[in-house]
């Protein structure tokens, strides 16, 4: 397998996956900032022209950090991300969606609506008044996030999932790009500082 990576959240949630794992793959950057993923022949790969891409073994070609993930998590050795019975992949698959449509899409969107905007709005349609209410939209889902994980060590429970790693990488990139988490949010700051700590150890060396 060959991981095609770059800049910016969604790989990063790979990246962060097969450290979990315990895992590296032969990894070839693309240059996002130049554009090189809208051009041939990345988009032979990904007609998306969107980052990660993973190309395996017989030359073809998952897109989607999902997809992706929960190929790996199948794929490689070790405890699952996903779950080991069909309660757990479908509670963690639960997350998952929650987290992306409700935080991850709408952090997203506000930055490529505004801070991102020079980068994005020659890439793909841009709706520039709506940036601030994306973001807003993220920071309420975020608070009401906040409020069901008391109790809990992470998301889905006593269980470090992939809607964990998918949560800390958007929420790490937001806080670059002026969507800092709220302190009022405790129980998510708390568990920031508990997946930091974790993402830490299982870093390459």
């Amino acid at each position: 397998m060959k991981l095609y990576s770059s800049m910016g959240p969604n790989p990063a949630v790979v990246t962060m996956f097969l450290a979990e794992k315990g895992a590296e793959l032969p990894t070839e950057k693309v240059d996002l900032m130049g554009g090189e993923n809208r051009q041939a022949p990345y988009v032979a790969k990904n007609p998306a022209g969107q980052l990660p891409c993973l190309e395996l073994d017989d030359g073809s070609h998952l897109a989607e950090i999902t997809a992706i993930c929960e190929y790996l998590d199948e794929k490689l050795p070790g405890p699952s991300l996903i779950g080991a019975t069909p309660e757990e992949r479908a509670a963690t698959r639960m997350w998952v969606r929650r987290i992306d449509l409700n935080i991850c899409e709408p952090l997203t969107s506000g930055f490529r609506y505004a801070e991102g905007l020079p980068l994005f709005q020659s890439r793909m349609r841009t709706i520039p008044h709506a940036a601030g209410d994306l973001k807003e939209l993220a920071q309420e889902k975020l608070t009401w996030l906040d409020g069901l994980m008391t109790g809990k060590t992470w998301v889905a429970g006593e269980r470090f999932t992939l809607a964990d790693i998918m949560l800390f990488c958007f929420l790490q990139f937001g806080a670059t790009v002026g969507q800092p988490l709220n302190p009022e949010n405790k129980n998510i700051v708390a568990w920031f500082e508990r997946v930091k700590a974790r993402a830490g150890e299982k870093a390459p060396a």
